[in-house]
């Protein structure tokens, strides 16, 4: 079988693919997208059936294009998300080649390049740019044995409450995607146990703007190195229902039984620790004190912005906080089925490249690895707190393309 060869290679159609293919074309960089699905594969079927994006169509987007059919403050659907992407493909004429997975990537023998062998062939490369994402491999700890009376399954795999096994849901993690499926699952009438650890919980708005438009104008989209301490807190943010700033005390109060972080099970019994009301304050002071941010950024330029004293008010702490539950029988409470909110982990079994730290994390600056040629795109806090986000990731390809163009011209001067 005949090697193809080009020039530049990226791995994935996601939002860093597709966004790297719009500045590598406008570069005049040829290129080709590999792609083991399709196009945005992940909004396809590793999200549940209500999902809507978290940000407003127009800020969760990319800078040379609008959502066409959501205004500008909805928040879009997964399947409007879908359709913007493969909008946006067919926009730019992204050379994209479906259904083709990536093998194995080494480096070529005493010259530039790359070997890399997929399920369609082998191809080589002069750049290779990696954008396969943060959302590779689910993360379910090895807390509960597989064996056990209880249904265990991924956030990834959760699609709506109607699909749950009957009895009462537990979720573990209280991040977006936590909080928001927890919610619905309440919504719908289950019993709902939700395991909070530490986390940020902003305003969705404060007065009259966005939360997403406070932390631009505040600067914060743009902080390039996270607080060792903040750097894994999740954040609890929805754009369900029009947009809603996710508060625990409400859905306690709504019937919710909220629990410590998850540590340990043993013969039937969950364990949980005692920091349910340490998390639930810390998450308020991260709240109030985006509030104060807002108002001393307000005053000091002279905004005309409604005054929103109510957003200060919380409700009163339910029983649940008040007296937390550190052990929990789950046959007892009727929990049939555990959904593990908790994060991914990497998967680049496939690439062959010194381009890890000791902890086996990419290592990078900026996206431009170590071996010459070789990029990272998509990852969060690649170059600054918006990496992960559609806006962001689109920064990120604009200077990495930029970053290729200046290496091919140094080679082209000893071809």
């Amino acid at each position: 079988m005949n090697t193809e060869k080009i020039d530049t290679l990226v791995i994935g159609a996601g939002q860093a693919g597709l966004a790297m293919s719009e500045h590598l074309t406008n570069n005049g960089v040829s290129h080709l997208v590999l792609e083991r699905d399709r196009i945005a594969e992940r909004w396809r079927t590793a999200r549940w059936d209500s999902l809507v994006a978290n940000g407003p169509a127009w800020h969760d987007r990319f800078p040379s294009m609008e959502f066409p059919q959501s205004k500008p403050d909805e928040f879009p659907g997964k399947d409007q998300v879908v359709a913007y992407f493969e909008s946006f493909a067919d926009r730019i004429n992204a050379p994209i080649r479906v259904g083709v997975e990536v093998q194995k990537l080494q480096r070529l023998e005493n010259r530039q390049g790359f070997k890399v062998e997929t399920t369609a062939g082998e191809i080589e490369a002069l750049r290779v740019v990696c954008a396969t994402g943060p959302f590779q491999e689910p993360n379910i700890p090895p807390i509960v044995p597989i064996e056990s009376q209880v249904q265990q399954m991924h956030s990834t795999a959760y699609r709506n409450p109607s699909d749950l096994p009957d009895g009462s849901v537990m979720v573990i993690g209280a991040g977006s995607s936590g909080s928001q499926i927890a919610d619905e699952i309440s919504r719908s009438g289950r019993k709902v146990y939700l395991s909070v650890g530490a986390h940020d919980r902003p305003p969705r708005r404060y007065r009259g703007q966005d939360f997403v438009w406070w932390l631009g104008v505040l600067g914060k989209w743009d902080i390039v190195t996270p607080d060792p301490d903040t750097a894994h807190v999740t954040i609890a943010v929805s754009g369900a229902r029009g947009g809603e700033t996710v508060d625990f005390r409400n859905f306690a109060n709504q019937g919710m039984t909220l629990l410590g972080m998850t540590e340990s099970f043993d013969n039937g019994v969950m364990n949980f620790s005692d920091d349910l009301a340490k998390n639930i304050a810390a998450g308020d002071e991260n709240y109030l004190a985006m509030l104060d941010e807002a108002d001393r950024f307000i005053e000091a330029n002279g905004l005309q912005l409604p005054e929103e004293p109510e957003a200060r008010n919380f409700a009163g702490d339910a029983d649940c906080i008040s007296n937390p539950i550190l052990e929990l029988d789950l046959a007892g409470a009727g929990i049939n089925t555990i959904i593990w909110a908790t994060g991914f982990s990497h998967n680049y079994d496939w690439l062959e490249l010194d381009v890890f730290d000791s902890d086996d994390k990419p290592k990078h600056q900026r996206g431009v690895s170590d071996v010459p040629g070789f990029y990272f795109l998509g990852l969060p806090w690649l170059s600054r707190r918006g990496s992960s986000f559609i806006w962001g990731v689109w920064h990120d390809a604009k200077y990495l393309a930029d970053q290729i163009v200046i290496q091919r011209s140094y080679m082209s001067a000893v071809r």
